[in-house]
């Protein structure tokens, strides 16, 4: 979908992504080491009494489900920025459900244009466990 076709406040919900334990401890294994997420002895002695999946990873597991049904398809020129706030721990077994809405649109030229992509991801108990705010840039149609 093209910059001028979007609008503020347009919304999808994912499909939901399942964190699977496998995936998640080979994740962590590559990519985020710390014991939290690699060593389920250590993870017992934390405050979350359990091995919890490796934020990014959290996050992407949602991303791929948002991607199914992207806003802006083939006219995506290039992802800007994101910033992601983790605010409750995901564990194996838990399965997250994204709800992405379009929060702002800013005009750059007549060639494109930015928009800021607003995503909450909430467990099956419906607990918020991250948001995440990306920043793309879009094709603008230019006939």
């Amino acid at each position: 979908m093209y910059f001028d076709e979007l609008k503020l406040g347009m919304s999808v919900e994912t499909a939901p992504a399942v964190i699977k334990k496998e995936k998640m401890l080979a994740f962590a294994r590559e990519y985020d080491t710390i014991p939290l997420h690699t060593d389920e002895e250590y993870a017992k002695t934390t405050p979350f009494g359990d091995l919890i999946a490796p934020g990014v990873m959290s996050f992407m597991s949602v991303w791929v489900k948002y991607l199914e049904v992207d806003f802006y398809g083939r006219e995506l020129l290039a992802g800007k920025s994101t910033k992601i706030e983790w605010i409750k721990p995901v564990y194996a077994g838990d399965v997250l459900r994204g709800r992405a809405s379009i929060t702002k649109l800013v005009e750059r030229s007549e060639k494109n244009g930015l928009v800021e992509l607003t995503m909450h991801v909430y467990n099956q108990n419906g607990d918020l466990v991250l948001t995440d705010v990306t920043e793309s840039i879009v094709k603008r149609r230019t006939e």
